[in-house]
């Protein structure tokens, strides 16, 4: 079964990219966060959407978990004055995967 929210988080990696690098010159650890919570999504999506039985619902899980990392290591990079204000496109992606990966986890 094909994805297309796989692409999308494809995307929302790339687009999250220079955030990470940004972030990494005030917290290297938010930023390492960030960029592990960001590239474990779209592998996930790819295994859930591959897999059988109660392997899919928990690989929609682990994408769910780390899509909402994601967000939270956004908005502590916000808090902290890493980063000024995430591009609310950028967000509207991060929840529109959040709301896709959800319905595929139930």
């Amino acid at each position: 079964m094909a994805l297309r929210i796989y692409s999308i988080a494809i995307d929302l990696v790339r687009q999250l990219r220079p955030l990470i690098e940004r972030i990494g010159t005030r917290d290297s650890n938010l930023a390492d966060q960030l960029r592990r919570a960001a590239a474990s999504v779209p592998p996930n999506l790819h295994e859930g959407a591959y897999s059988q039985g109660r392997n899919v619902r928990g690989r929609f899980h682990n994408a769910l978990g780390s899509a909402a990392e994601v967000r939270a290591c956004l908005d502590v990079a916000e808090a902290l004055g890493s980063l000024d204000q995430v591009d609310p496109a950028l967000r509207d992606t991060l929840d529109r995967i959040v709301a896709t990966v959800h319905r595929l986890a139930r």
